[in-house]
């Protein structure tokens, strides 16, 4: 047990700062349950029906107890460790999904652009059901995470639960996840910018890219940035990628246990697009780094946000390498992210400035608020520290009608004739005569419930 106490504490050392960690639990009560643990580890290895494992039961009780902080808390052991840093870096191999688990289900947050995942259809709030027959039901996300990596080449059967559908079994082939985070392309006068990740590279791309379409056309006249579906990565990425549409201000702020413990990250000069208007795109997929940059850019009124409401991750998890890395590493939730204007991104999300659904059966789903995944659906979710809640069931303002082509982006479209009347709103053109509009915005479950099913 001293063993463990020592680690821990060589953990936090290496994290950087100084940390004054006060226990809430009397010095002797905590020795104690330590105690009692390690009576019980005793007990199960002698009585247990079969032989244990003292190092995967060890494993499990540490993250049984960082799961029980908040959803994104966990241990990781030396090859999950070893993984995050790989995502980071913006390369390795497996089916391209990001995930979280909620009430002991694993779901999707999203799927990565051009994985194997996104290329079989599935989708952000998705139930990843089982992983080549294996039930998932109690699985922590990293034990999941190692089922579905592995080398490229190989398969994977994966079961998918989604709302109104039948189970099914999608065989993934895992690949070489080259996160290449940033693509672009012209629509015309306009920019078109997709971020699908933040990782190290996201910055250099995103210089690399914007730098490329003014070459293209020296005459851009708007910028659509498309975060939908992209579930975040680092917090310099996005910083970055903030900071190149701003010319000053703040960015974000990060708050944690303490009062002292207040990070703000400010813009500097330099606005890449040259003041052009920008648009913004999200969803229920876009979380934590993608939250921090579309709440910068609507707080500086920089861009209009256009799309669904966010998924509301807005908590900051900080990597504790254990010994080096070589016991794996801490993975803990240190502070809560906070927009220019003091908002919690925690548990709300950032709400657009247009609410648009891509699809009619989109439209549905948030008429009804549980079937959409979102930070909010998880029990041991963080608070949002302010009091304000996340908007509860409603219709969508407005929908593509039900004959909108499935291959064509209602989403894009309302972007793109928005950008053409210079960003401005109140000049955005009404919707064709198949689009439906729901002006008054109902905001109850009654009146929600109206919207009809398929």
């Amino acid at each position: 047990m001293r063993k463990l106490l020592v680690v821990g504490a060589a953990a936090l050392a290496l994290g950087g700062s100084a940390v004054a960690v006060q226990s809430q639990t009397p010095r002797n009560e905590t020795f104690r349950m330590l105690e009692l643990f390690g009576d019980i580890v005793a007990a199960v290895e002698q009585a247990y029906v079969v032989p244990v494992d003292n190092k995967k039961l060890i494993e499990a009780a540490l993250r049984g107890m960082l799961s029980s902080l908040d959803p994104h808390s966990d241990y990781l052991p030396p090859e999950s460790y070893g993984d995050l840093q790989e995502r980071t870096e913006g390369r390795y191999s497996g089916v391209g999904l990001t995930i979280s688990s909620e009430g002991g289900l694993i779901k999707v947050v999203s799927p990565m652009d051009g994985g194997p995942a996104a290329a079989a259809g599935i989708q952000a709030g998705d139930v990843i059901s089982s992983v080549d027959g294996q039930n998932t039901a109690g699985m922590t996300n990293s034990q999941v995470s190692e089922k579905l990596r592995g080398q490229a080449g190989t398969t994977v059967v994966v079961g998918v639960m989604r709302v109104g559908e039948d189970q099914r079994e999608v065989t993934l082939t895992r690949d070489i996840i080259r996160i290449d985070s940033v693509s672009g392309r012209l629509e015309g006068d306009i920019a078109y910018v997709r971020i699908s990740s933040f990782n190290r590279n996201t910055e250099t791309e995103l210089n690399d890219t914007l730098a490329r379409l003014k070459r293209e056309n020296p005459r851009i006249t708007g910028y659509v940035l498309d975060l939908r579906n992209n579930g975040g990565g680092l917090l310099p990425a996005a910083i970055a990628v903030s900071d190149a549409f701003l010319e000053r201000g703040e960015i974000v702020s990060q708050r944690g246990r303490r009062p002292d413990q207040i990070e703000r990250y400010a813009a500097t000069p330099g606005d890449l697009t040259g003041g052009k208007p920008v648009v913004v795109l999200v969803n229920y997929g876009s979380a934590s780094a993608s939250e921090i940059v579309a709440g910068a850019l609507k707080d500086q009124e920089r861009a209009v946000i256009l799309g669904l409401t966010t998924f509301g991750k807005g908590s900051v998890q900080t990597v504790f390498p254990l010994r080096g890395g070589q016991d794996g590493a801490l993975y803990i939730t240190t502070a809560r992210y906070f927009t220019p204007s003091g908002r919690s991104i925690q548990k709300i999300g950032i709400e657009p400035d247009l609410e648009v659904s891509r699809s009619a059966a989109e439209a549905r789903i948030i008429s009804r608020s549980n079937f959409i995944y979102s930070e909010a659906a998880y029990s041991t979710a963080l608070d949002a520290s302010i009091g304000a809640e996340r908007r509860g069931p409603h219709a969508a303002h407005e929908a593509p009608g039900p004959d909108y082509p499935a291959d064509k982006d209602y989403q894009l479209e309302r972007a793109l004739q928005l950008l053409r009347v210079g960003g401005d709103l109140s000049r955005l053109p009404a919707p064709g005569a198949d689009i439906v509009i729901d002006g008054a915005g109902a905001d109850t479950a009654d009146e929600a419930e109206a919207t009809p099913e398929d």
